[in-house]
């Protein structure tokens, strides 16, 4: 089964729609997965949708949408969960739209800022927080606080070693662009596992 994910803005492209038709009329094996985070690059969801759930639009195409709280880490999981148990069992594709909101800008190094209000922002980023809910979460259920700085320590240095390779690793040759692509038009010549 393949997961798909997109934001909000691409589920107003006629290729979202297309592909959904497809999945559905074949019984695709498909998880769609919509990250709405509220604005599409720096356009408010609100003046570029005409639905307030983008998971409403699955049943247009006979499939189950779901709408959960993109930053509870549980209900993703869950729905998402769900979704793929559907999809493996040959029960063809699903939509989750999980709301979220996005702390920083679309792109880094964006020069527009004040598309969005500061007020919004810091209400998202103060109160929120995904990693600082899942946190209380599992506080509530009984974790202790050492045990997760454990946890904390030991991804802050798997992140920490992934940017170390990243950075001391040759830079890819040209040709790597077109791997596992459906297209080549540069015509670089490529292994059959590469194609």
């Amino acid at each position: 089964m393949t997961l798909c994910f997109f934001g909000d803005g691409a589920s107003s492209q006629g290729t979202f729609h297309e592909s959904l038709n497809l999945a559905a009329l074949w019984t695709l094996p498909v998880v769609y997965v919509c990250e709405n985070n509220g604005y599409g690059e720096m356009t408010a969801a609100r003046n570029a949708v005409a639905i307030e759930n983008i998971a409403d639009r699955a049943a247009g195409y006979g499939m189950p949408g779901t709408t959960v709280d993109g930053q509870d880490v549980l209900a993703v999981y869950r729905a998402v969960s769900e979704a793929v148990e559907r999809a493996r069992s040959g029960g063809g594709p699903s939509l989750v739209e999980t709301k979220t909101y996005r702390f920083d800008n679309h792109a880094i190094g964006l020069p527009i800022e004040n598309y969005r209000p500061q007020e919004e922002v810091e209400h998202w980023v103060l109160n929120r927080d995904p990693l600082e809910l899942f946190r209380a979460e599992l506080t509530e259920r009984g974790w202790d606080d050492v045990a997760l700085k454990e946890i904390e320590e030991e991804v802050a240095q798997e992140i920490e070693a992934a940017v170390e390779f990243g950075r001391s690793s040759p830079p890819p040759p040209p040709e790597a662009v077109f791997i596992h692509v459906f297209t080549n038009p540069a015509g670089f010549a490529m292994s059959r596992e590469e194609r």
